[in-house]
């Protein structure tokens, strides 16, 4: 016997909750709702609705929301949980479509709303965006996904026992990509269509969401990569800011001060990168030698 569970952050879905619950309850043996801080009725409602719910007292964001989710996946021991979103957008006749690749060894399924040509109702702005995102999320761990913000997954076991990440916001959805990339788990996409006609399909401006996981993929890839992206660029300064100086010793034979200026400049900001690529390297093998298992500048606890 396996436990399958489907697990849902939730902020001010009353409106909606219960009918995704009772979507849901049809392909698996538990629904999870983890009510993060709703000024609503939600927690109440998805009980009537025969959830499990778990309440945050105070609206602590969706990497938060999510982490409770795996705690408590892994306090009920379950073998498969889907996560999705609990206003809607998500389709819960498609968690089967999930499920089917974690039967042939995949740990991860991502739901996406960009493979086989899907993707025509997403509004162009909101593509662009995720598009940006999944670039982002490629050069910072190496992981080539076509939807990284997808918030409609599956994990298997392996998965369930082992993700960590940090973050409480939006980001987490790209950090726990790192993490299984790092960790050599195995994921797929399946396609998924997602519905944005809906009155209350987010209670997050598209536009900050985007710019916040934007700078968390930032901050990663300067901590995960930091030779590649503080002491490679720094060299390619300080290289270029002495060719400007041959340059121009052999052309004109002197300097004025405005290119003496911007020569002291790039070399001195290049040194600043060079050793700080270095010692963001040095404290990432630090790291991973105290917390066995841990990579880069992952975190040194649970979260919980």
């Amino acid at each position: 016997m396996t436990l399958t569970i489907a697990a849902m952050p939730a902020y001010n879905e009353a409106h909606v909750i219960a009918e995704v619950i009772l979507g849901c309850k049809k392909y698996v043996d538990n629904v999870i709702v983890v009510d993060d801080g709703s000024s609503d009725n939600t927690a109440e409602v998805a009980r009537s609705a025969g959830g499990y719910v778990v309440k945050h007292e105070v609206n602590k964001g969706y990497g938060a929301a999510l982490k409770s989710c795996f705690k408590l996946a892994r306090e009920f021991n379950a073998d498969v949980m889907i996560i999705m979103d609990s206003d809607g957008q998500h389709n819960p006749d498609e968690i089967p479509r999930l499920l089917e690749p974690l039967k042939h060894g995949a740990d991860l399924v991502i739901g996406s709303r960009f493979i086989n040509g899907n993707g025509k109702n997403v509004p162009a702005y909101r593509k662009v965006g995720m598009k940006i995102l999944d670039i982002a999320t490629y050069l910072a761990g190496g992981i080539l996904v076509t939807d990284s913000q997808s918030g409609f997954r599956a994990y298997g076991k392996k998965a369930i026992e082992n993700v960590r990440f940090d973050g409480n916001n939006m980001s987490a959805g790209s950090e726990i990509l790192l993490y299984i990339k790092d960790h050599n788990l195995k994921f797929t996409e399946v396609e998924i269509h997602c519905r944005y006609d809906l009155d209350q399909c987010s209670s997050q401006n598209p536009f900050l969401h985007g710019m916040e996981v934007a700078f968390q993929i930032l901050k990663n890839m300067g901590f995960r990569r930091p030779l590649y992206y503080f002491t490679v660029p720094g060299i390619l300064l300080i290289a270029a800011g002495l060719l400007i100086e041959i340059a121009f010793l052999h052309l004109v034979g002197s300097f004025g001060f405005g290119v003496i200026s911007l020569i002291f400049l790039m070399i001195l900001t290049g040194i600043f990168m060079v050793f700080t690529g270095v010692i963001l390297h040095l404290v990432s093998k630090m790291i991973s030698q105290i917390v066995p298992g841990q990579k880069g500048t992952e975190s040194l606890n649970d979260g919980f």
